[in-house]
């Protein structure tokens, strides 16, 4: 599968969200503890969001991201209030820039870690419900890309929540009516630049790993002595699909079928199920 991370806060260099961490996700892309693969080499990307740019920025590569010394170059050039990362192991789709994520439409950015089982044979029913008006933008290949426009068909922009609900119960649907017991399995992250709504469901009921940062005011008085700490601010927020360190309290795991959004001011978690067509 793969392995991601979002971030919100105030604005903190790519390098250091990247790099800094113990177990952060460029080493995950090497010793994933969590993950169905040990080693995520299939590719990466990064999107990141600059109040003086119409639509997000995108660094994509199909290198690994162990590997990749334009990664550190650019990382540490990039000051954002908003980043996604995300390392891919692919499921059976090429190896191409087009198939890495995060993905991009308009202002919104789309990651997944999981699978759309039978996506080979389900693929055309799926993207039937595609809005017409939006199928000539998917550029790569993927199930998750497709998911990405399906959510958009179904009112991504508008509301999250029930988009992305109403996508993985179209998902379900056409699985299921062609014999597949487990249609879905995944982590979702998206994000308009201002809120991440991610979500955490499977089928089967066993869904990948999917963490949440305890609140910085909370960790401080935890950890005094921790410096990195005092120089986050109170609307630091991480989602992440395994820890990026050990520090006791640091970290909460989202609960099975679940979902959340976080933003300035508010954070939100809430029971999820898919809606069936």
């Amino acid at each position: 599968m793969c392995r991601w991370m979002a971030y919100s806060g105030d604005p903190i260099l790519a390098h250091e969200l990247l790099f800094r961490p113990e177990h952060s996700i460029i080493v995950q892309s090497l010793h994933s503890r969590l993950g169905v693969e040990t080693t995520n080499g299939d590719g990466f990307g990064i999107g990141w969001y600059d109040e003086d740019a119409a639509e997000p920025g995108l660094f994509k590569s199909i290198e690994p991201a162990w590997n990749d010394l334009n990664l550190r170059e650019v990382a540490s050039a990039i000051l954002t209030p908003v980043f996604f990362a995300h390392i891919r192991a692919s499921t059976g789709t090429p190896v191409q820039r087009s198939n890495c994520h995060p993905f991009r439409y308009g202002n919104w950015l789309w990651m997944h870690n999981g699978v759309l089982r039978d996506f080979h044979n389900i693929k055309r029913d799926l993207l039937l419900a595609v809005d017409p008006i939006l199928y000539p933008d998917i550029e790569g290949s993927t199930d998750s890309e497709a998911l990405f426009f399906l959510a958009l068909s179904y009112g991504l922009t508008d509301d999250p929540f029930d988009a992305v609900a109403r996508a993985i119960g179209h998902v379900e649907k056409i699985g299921h009516d062609r014999g597949v017991d487990y249609p879905f399995q995944g982590t979702v992250a998206t994000t308009d630049g201002k809120s991440i709504w991610a979500f955490r469901y499977s089928s089967e009921g066993k869904s990948r790993s999917l963490f949440y940062s305890t609140n910085i005011a909370t960790l401080r008085q935890l950890h005094p002595d921790v410096e990195i700490l005092h120089g986050l601010g109170d609307e630091t927020r991480l989602v992440v699909s395994e820890p990026l360190g050990d520090l006791p309290g640091a970290w909460n795991e989202v609960p099975e079928s679940h979902a959340g959004v976080i933003r300035p001011g508010t954070d939100e978690m809430r029971s999820f199920s898919p809606i069936t067509p």
